[in-house]
C-alpha cells in the first residue's frame, strides 16, 4: 500500500473541505443572524447603518438626504450611534417642497443640522430608554450629535420622542441592531 498517495489525497481532501467551509462561513453567519424586517428588507446586525438603510424601501428619502449632507462616511464609521430614522411617510408630512429644498447643495449645512439631530452618540436600546424614562419621572433627555436635546417619554408601552419644536415622533420599530449602533424607526421628522 502506498501511504504517501493516501496521505496526499487525505491532505487535498482536508484542504478542499476547509476552503469550502471558510468560503461558506460568511453566508452561513449572515443567514443565522437575527434580523428585523424594515421597509421590506432584512436588517443585518453585521452590516452598518448605511448598508442596512440603503436596503429599506421605507427609507429612500433618508438615504438621499444622508448622501446630500455628506454623512455616509460618518454613519459607516465605527460609532456606535443611535439613529432615529424617519420613514419616507415621515418626510412626506413636511410641507411640500421641503425635502427638495433641503437636498440642494446650498442647503447642505441646514440638512446636516437636521440629520445629526436624529443621532445620539452610543448604542441605546428601547429597554434602556424605557428604564431611564421610568427612573426620571416619565421623561428622559438625550443630547444629539447636533448638540441639542431630544425628550423621550412613554404612553403605555409605546416610546415617543419630542423635538425642540414640540413635534412628537412615535418609535414604530425599535432595536434594529447594526454593526455600528442601533436604529429606531420613527414616524415624524424631528426638527432642531
Amino acid at each position: 500500500m502506498n501511504y504517501s498517495k493516501i496521505t496526499t489525497a487525505a491532505l487535498a481532501l482536508t484542504l478542499t473541505i476547509g476552503f469550502a467551509t471558510q468560503s461558506c462561513a460568511p453566508m452561513n453567519n449572515m443567514a443565522q443572524e437575527k434580523t428585523v424586517m424594515v421597509g421590506g428588507a432584512p436588517m443585518y446586525p453585521s452590516k452598518n447603518i448605511v448598508e442596512n438603510a440603503m436596503n429599506s424601501k421605507d427609507h429612500t428619502t433618508l438615504v438621499t438626504a444622508v448622501k446630500a449632507a455628506g454623512l455616509v462616511e460618518t454613519l459607516q464609521s465605527e460609532g456606535p450611534f443611535t439613529v432615529f430614522a424617519p420613514t419616507n411617510a415621515a418626510f412626506n408630512k413636511l410641507p411640500a417642497g421641503t425635502v427638495e429644498t433641503l437636498v440642494k447643495p446650498e442647503n447642505k449645512a441646514m440638512l446636516t443640522n437636521i440629520l445629526t439631530y436624529h443621532v445620539v452618540p452610543g448604542k441605546i436600546s428601547a429597554k434602556d430608554l424605557s428604564m431611564w424614562i421610568k427612573k426620571n419621572d416619565g421623561k428622559y433627555m438625550a443630547k444629539t450629535v447636533q448638540g441639542e436635546e431630544l425628550t423621550f417619554w412613554m404612553k403605555g408601552m409605546d416610546l415617543y420622542v419630542t423635538d425642540s419644536k414640540n413635534n412628537t415622533a412615535k418609535i414604530t420599530t425599535a432595536d434594529v441592531n447594526q454593526s455600528n449602533g442601533v436604529i429606531h424607526v420613527i414616524d415624524t421628522v424631528l426638527m432642531p
